[in-house]
């Protein structure tokens, strides 16, 4: 994605601190920190009902009041076929399906590319972490 032009901003004492702050923490320049958290913010408040979890380097969407991330309620809808039969058979209400298709279709390839990493083969699984104890099928 392109970048927009370039524009000067003025914050207030506390949250030019707590911007250089985060930069010091994930050694980011000031701009890449005010950068991720503007765009999480408008994700957030273009999807009421989308929150973001995780470390800085993965940060992952999930829907509130459902402790499930995007990805994994759009796993479950290709698993089951039809929102119908999802909200059916699981916790979920129309409206949570609804929001992590709406999330999906606009950022398609973040979902996607969780829905790849869940479906890596299992012997990749144990060449790449070779710490982890892999059961046989």
């Amino acid at each position: 994605m392109s970048k927009g032009q370039p524009f000067s901003v003025r914050l207030d004492e506390r949250t030019e601190k707590l911007i250089e702050a985060e930069a010091r923490r994930t050694r980011r320049a000031k701009s890449a920190v005010v950068e991720a958290f503007t765009e999480e913010t408008a994700r957030t408040r273009r999807f009421p009902g989308i929150a973001f979890r995780g470390d800085d380097a993965r940060r992952r969407a999930w829907v509130i009041g459902t402790g499930l991330e995007v990805w994994e309620i759009i796993h479950m809808l290709e698993d089951f076929g039809s929102p119908e039969a999802l909200i059916a058979d699981m916790p979920l209400t129309r409206a949570h399906v609804r929001l992590a298709m709406a999330y999906r279709d606009a950022y398609p390839d973040e979902v996607d590319a969780s829905l790849a990493d869940n479906r890596r083969p299992v012997t990749d699984v144990g060449i790449l972490f070779p710490f982890i104890d892999v059961a046989s099928a």
